[in-house]
């Protein structure tokens, strides 16, 4: 049994993260501001079910209140911190930057120096794949130059990168990032294609495909990335508490699949098709991902398994159960 602390406690991944390391006996501290980027209520219901579990203990606050962090730290000895808070979503950036710069870079600041201060032994934390930007070598490895950023919100989480490099290389800390690649699963962000697709299908409107369709994205299921970050997090605990290091990876599923054969999946499941309206590419989008996770393989052991036929069936049975649809 460990304690841990999860930032964004409430969002997509850090609710399937809570749940999986409560599942197994660990004691969880969830903070979250339960900011209005996406309907809240949504983040409501997931905690809701977080607090359920009597190891859970939830904080609302900003990443921003560095005495905050402070304080939650110096309460428990924690064994890890993992940071999932952010602010999520690429197009979103080119209207709001100025909530990049607080969350994702002040925010991070903030949560390193105070792991630094109360002596955390591993501080595990979110990137992104969109850190590969205008890289066009398939599949996107680990050696791959990332420094060709096409949206702030990729700008900042390449500074999280650099940023827990320093850290580790100054003050002898355990840093572990991890890029996801496209989430999706039970419980998804609103504003995700997923998402928004099975919504605008069921209601009889049009979804908006960007780049004429000629889109491919490394869709990974929930389930799959939350794997990860649990063998990443029992791996550090089997390692000696000197051996600190910075560390990255990519957390995808390994296979890149075209969005309009996602589509497909989707009406099968839906039993309805799609009505389309093709578009050209968006700012700040990339065409394609595509993750190398040999990586993670090699050093955890941990393989993805949730087929797209798979996860999209799984969502696709929560979103109807959860909004009482039938039929």
């Amino acid at each position: 049994m460990r304690n841990f602390l999860i930032t964004g406690a409430a969002g997509f991944i850090g609710y399937h993260l809570c749940q999986a390391l409560l599942q197994r006996g660990d004691i969880v501290v969830g903070f979250d501001n339960m900011n209005a980027y996406y309907d809240v209520s949504l983040k409501e219901s997931r905690l809701g079910l977080l607090r359920k579990k009597t190891a859970f203990t939830f904080v609302k606050g900003d990443i921003e209140n560095q005495e905050l962090l402070d304080s939650i730290l110096g309460k428990g000895r924690f064994h890890a911190v993992i940071h999932l808070a952010a602010q999520a979503g690429v197009r979103y950036s080119l209207e709001c930057p100025e909530a990049y710069i607080s969350s994702n870079l002040t925010g991070f600041f903030n949560v390193l120096e105070a792991a630094k201060r109360h002596k955390i032994p591993h501080i595990l934390y979110a990137s992104s794949s969109s850190v590969y930007g205008a890289n066009q070598s398939y599949p996107f490895t680990l050696s791959d130059k990332t420094d060709t950023p096409l949206s702030l919100y990729a700008a900042t989480k390449k500074a999280n990168e650099l940023m827990a490099h320093s850290y580790s290389h100054m003050f002898d800390m355990r840093l572990t990032g991890f890029r996801f690649f496209t989430a999706y699963g039970p419980y998804g962000r609103p504003d995700m294609a997923l998402f928004l697709f099975t919504k605008a299908i069921l209601s009889g409107g049009p979804i908006q495909v960007f780049n004429n369709g000629e889109m491919w994205r490394d869709f990974t299921y929930v389930s799959d990335i939350v794997g990860g970050i649990i063998a990443l997090i029992d791996k550090s605990h089997a390692l000696t508490m000197d051996a600190n290091s910075s560390a990255v990876y990519n957390l995808g599923c390994g296979k890149s699949e075209k969005l309009t054969d996602m589509i497909r999946i989707l009406e099968n499941e839906l039993g309805k098709k799609a009505i389309v309206n093709f578009l050209p590419m968006q700012k700040g989008d990339v065409v394609k991902t595509s993750a190398d996770v040999s990586a993670l393989e090699a050093d955890t052991g941990f393989i993805p398994k949730v087929s797209l036929e798979e996860g999209v069936g799984m969502f696709v049975s929560w979103y109807k159960e959860f909004y009482g649809i039938t039929g």
